[in-house]
């Protein structure tokens, strides 16, 4: 049974860049499926900022709420950016080929993933945000390894404390 976590409090939205920046690192190279979770303005989005910018990414990273999905195109990759919030009927990702985004290589980043079930994979790592209550504006990261994939991309896992 896998029981692979990492936990880590992060303050302010530089923070939380930098360790999307962190598992971006961790995950170059690798094929993966990533849930995002956490209530509204938890930092999934900037999370994922952070994420695409280990890559190369310089633009601007929007939710893509109204989309569903976002694709982000590199020279060795594809990472999608999925975010289910507003999705009507889980039975839509069948109908936008949702089967094509977690096939040959590619990242695929999920926000609201239970929203999506059971038409999504199964996750390699699930990363769940919440509010530290403390008045500091925290947030309280972790992520756990769900697949031997998910193991091996958080034992590369580089946080700064």
């Amino acid at each position: 049974m896998l029981d692979q976590r990492i936990k880590q409090a992060l303050y302010g939205e530089d923070a939380m860049v930098a360790f999307g920046r962190a598992m971006g690192n961790a995950c170059r190279g690798e094929r993966a499926v990533i849930y995002l979770k956490g209530n509204l303005g938890m930092g999934k989005t900037t999370l994922s900022r952070g994420f695409l910018s280990s890559f190369g990414h310089t633009g601007a990273v929007k939710s893509p709420t109204y989309t569903l999905v976002e694709p982000y195109e590199f020279d060795d990759m594809a990472v999608y950016h999925f975010d289910l919030y507003r999705l009507g009927d889980p039975e839509e990702l069948e109908y936008m080929g949702i089967r094509d985004y977690f096939s040959g290589n590619s990242l695929c980043l999920v926000e609201w993933p239970e929203k999506g079930e059971p038409f999504l994979p199964p996750a390699d790592l699930k990363v769940s945000i919440e509010l530290i209550e403390n008045g500091q504006d925290g947030r309280s990261v972790e992520i756990s390894a769900e697949t031997s994939t998910g193991e091996a991309l958080l034992s590369r896992l580089v946080v700064s404390k």
